[in-house]
């Protein structure tokens, strides 16, 4: 009898993988105790670990790049996402009101629509991008990213560094995603039918009134019916028995897959039921445990993807695809647009100068804008895609190299000048 042969593929590489997955999964857990008083991140190690890997010949044909593999991409950040935002709000611990929302309100009201303008003009300008490609760009990068921003957030419930500069992140990063969705629809349906008044119609209607409420509503009423049934059934009944922290996996994905098919945002949704699982019992110590796992899936899911980046960046092309003008706009975007967007909408906060400082610039973009601009392209034809993907890509790594080198230096300086002002 003739045993058949194996298929050829990724089963040649199998035992290699293996072995690298087994390193890359310690490193996540081990590296972050030397990092932490050093000025580099793990996003930065696990993107050039991913760029030299991918860069030999043996794997090199197992990269992926955007334009050949667009679906993957988009499902593979879409997942990392969602489990981001079940973090953020499960870590969040204030009430919802004025005082404490003030500054999270001015980044999505302010600093975010100037941003989207700012990189619609430029990507036009500068990059020579139709409207309509232009502004799937500015969506795209506009939202601060909620995975990578990690170490400017609040590191967990019950943190004693929860300042107002990483509250304002955290609940920016757990919210601009949503509502930069409705811009990622606007330029699907102009690219499909241009700009006409049924255009903006349809888009006022679907993609921000009924998108958004549905979001919300789900995620209001299904945060607070799973946090019933984790909190308030009969003591032999409730879910916070288990101890098991999957839990929160498990709502992440009911959650999120139960608001898209009643075709509303998930990621608004995810991110509105974690706030309400933390309000159900807020000093029961299973929240914390529900935490714990969502920061642990999200880190080991943020390794894969930025490990998959740094390929995509050698074997994968998007290097080659990156000019002047992509080095400019790269440039504009991390120094000039967020910045300054950043500044005018916190202008007349009684905030330190530093504090103030560190909101604005820290508007890091990562897997979250990978997400919206390959599901963009899916959902619509849009011209010069490599040059799209050239553009932000090249934000997204500078974003990671930059902000991954300044954050422990400018956040432990951030943190002596409030003990000094508590003293």
């Amino acid at each position: 009898m003739t045993v058949p042969a194996a298929p050829p593929g990724l089963l040649e590489i199998y035992i290699p993988i293996l072995l690298g997955f087994g390193l890359l999964t310690l490193m996540v857990a081990w590296t972050p105790m030397f990092l932490r008083r050093m000025p580099l991140s793990l996003p930065i190690l696990c993107v050039g670990i991913g760029a030299g890997i991918f860069s030999l010949d043996r794997f090199a044909p197992y990269a992926l790049h955007p334009l050949e593999g667009p679906q993957l991409v988009e499902r593979a950040a879409e997942l990392i996402v969602i489990v981001s935002l079940m973090g953020a709000g499960l870590k969040i611990d204030r009430a919802f009101n004025w005082a404490n929302w003030s500054m999270t309100a001015r980044l999505l009201g302010v600093a975010m629509p100037i941003s989207i303008l700012a990189f619609w003009w430029t990507g036009q300008a500068l990059l020579g991008l139709g409207a309509a490609t232009a502004l799937l760009l500015a969506a795209s990068l506009a939202p601060t990213d909620p995975v990578l921003a990690s170490d400017v957030q609040i590191e967990d419930p019950h943190s004693s560094e929860d300042d107002e500069a990483r509250f304002a992140l955290t609940s920016e990063a757990g919210l601009n995603d949503s509502f930069a969705f409705p811009f990622v629809h606007l330029a699907i349906l102009a690219a499909a039918g241009g700009w006409g008044i049924g255009v903006w119609q349809e888009w006022a209607l679907d993609p921000v009134l009924m998108r958004l409420s549905i979001g919300a509503a789900v995620g209001i009423a299904g945060g607070w019916a799973v946090g019933h049934l984790i909190y308030a059934l009969p003591t032999e009944n409730k879910l916070s028995h288990t101890g098991d922290g999957f839990v929160a996996l498990g709502v992440t994905l009911a959650i999120y897959a139960g608001t898209e098919l009643l075709h509303g945002y998930g990621f608004l949704a995810v991110f509105l039921a974690g706030l309400m699982l933390r309000r159900a019992s807020r000093n029961h110590d299973f929240n914390d445990r529900m935490h714990d796992f969502a920061d642990e899936t999200e880190r080991l899911l943020m390794m894969v993807l930025l490990f998959m980046f740094g390929g995509m960046l050698t074997a994968g092309g998007l290097f080659a695809l990156v000019g002047w003008e992509e080095a400019a706009f790269a440039a504009i975007a991390i120094f000039v647009i967020r910045p300054l967007a950043g500044w005018i909408a916190l202008m007349g906060v009684a905030r330190p100068p530093l504090e103030r400082f560190v909101v604005a610039f820290f508007g890091i973009r990562g897997l979250g804008s990978i997400y919206y601009l390959a599901y963009g392209l899916n959902h619509a034809s849009f011209e010069q895609p490599n040059r799209v993907w050239g553009a932000a890509g090249l934000v997204i790594l500078v974003s990671i190299l930059l902000h991954g080198i300044s954050v422990t230096p400018i956040m432990r300086r951030l943190d002596r000048q409030r003990d000094i002002a508590r003293e």
